[in-house]
């Protein structure tokens, strides 16, 4: 043991020089990533993204979600896809539709003919107690969003393991000639390596495990050393757990596991760094004004809400600054 702890303390006038450096260093390019890395260019840039459409003010992932979306001024619509068993790509975020319709069917399961209509009043998932209405309560097909609304960025996140599906959606996008305008998302790795398989030429977001390495080399200083391939981070906004968004995961209705969350995920200088990078954080789902302050002020690029209308009050209350472009891009990778 004392020759251990002699052997350690004769390294130590070495190791703690160089690990003060790295500190340094790893800070320095943290805060000046145009050093290392060449900014991302993508074809929009969106402060204002709308959740299903819009679900908080028309019924969620209809025809007249998106439309109204469109006209309160969105920059962005995400949106969920499954195939009937005809093999239509259908706008909608369960596969199941029993929350939706009240009918214990899947849209795998049915032909495009045999869809059945939305509830009358559907509740805001992310605003417990909040209902949605409206005159439009037909399912979308993905290619009638496209047609309708051919410049709309479009965030289709891809829940289902189905090769079939991702060519489709594939597809539909180079018809429609939006390759530039339309992101692959999923919570799912195995299932975003499959959509960039099919697409490389679409941006994509990080998936969940992505998200957790992404923190990793942030607080081991290696973020700034590290290329990313990803042009969006999506994730919660932890304030809303237990407030507007009640979890059914019992571990995330403890107050204090939110807390840490918060602590651990709601850094300023992470987003700061992505957004020079070119990289857009959109936090979400954010239903009130306090949520969307709350962030813009930790450095989201952009909100996504249920609600549009407030979204763009808000917005033309409090107009975000837009990130300085860096000085200079020497780009290495």
């Amino acid at each position: 043991m004392d020759l251990f702890c002699g052997t350690m303390g004769s390294y130590l006038p070495y190791v703690l020089p160089a690990l003060g450096g790295y500190v340094l260093i790893s800070l320095f390019l943290l805060k000046n990533p145009y050093i290392l890395h060449k900014k991302k260019r993508p074809a929009f840039y969106c402060t204002h993204i709308s959740h299903r459409g819009g679900a908080g003010e028309r019924i969620e992932n209809t025809m007249e979600a998106f439309t109204h979306a469109v006209k309160e001024g969105t920059g962005m619509l995400e949106l969920d896809c499954y195939m009937t068993r005809d093999g239509h790509v259908i706008v909608s975020h369960d596969d199941n539709l029993l929350r939706q319709t009240g009918f214990n069917v899947e849209i795998s399961s049915l032909n495009l003919k045999d869809m059945p209509f939305y509830k009358e009043r559907l509740e805001v998932t992310f605003y417990a107690g909040r209902y949605s209405t409206g005159e439009d309560r037909k399912f979308t097909l993905l290619e009638d969003v496209f047609k309708e609304f051919p410049k709309m960025p479009v965030n289709i996140e891809i829940k289902k393991d189905d090769p079939l599906l991702i060519r489709k959606v594939s597809s539909l996008v180079k018809q429609y000639d939006r390759e530039d305008i339309t992101v692959w998302a999923s919570e799912k790795t195995h299932i975003m390596k499959k959509c960039q398989k099919e697409n490389p030429s679409m941006p994509y977001m990080f998936t969940l495990s992505r998200g957790m390495q992404l923190l990793l080399l942030y607080y081991t200083g290696l973020l700034p050393f590290v290329p990313l391939g990803e042009s969006f981070l999506q994730f919660y906004l932890p304030q809303l757990f237990n407030r507007t968004y009640i979890p059914e995961s019992q571990i995330l209705k403890n107050r204090l596991v939110i807390s840490l969350i918060e602590k651990l995920t709601m850094k300023k200088s992470l987003f700061k760094h992505l957004a020079e990078r070119g990289i857009q954080v959109h936090l979400f789902v954010c239903n009130t004004e306090r949520d969307m302050e709350a962030a813009f002020a930790v450095g989201a690029t952009g909100v996504m809400t249920d609600y549009p209308t407030v979204l763009s009050n808000y917005l033309r209350n409090h107009p975000p600054i837009a990130p300085p472009l860096p000085a200079k891009e020497t780009a290495v990778n």
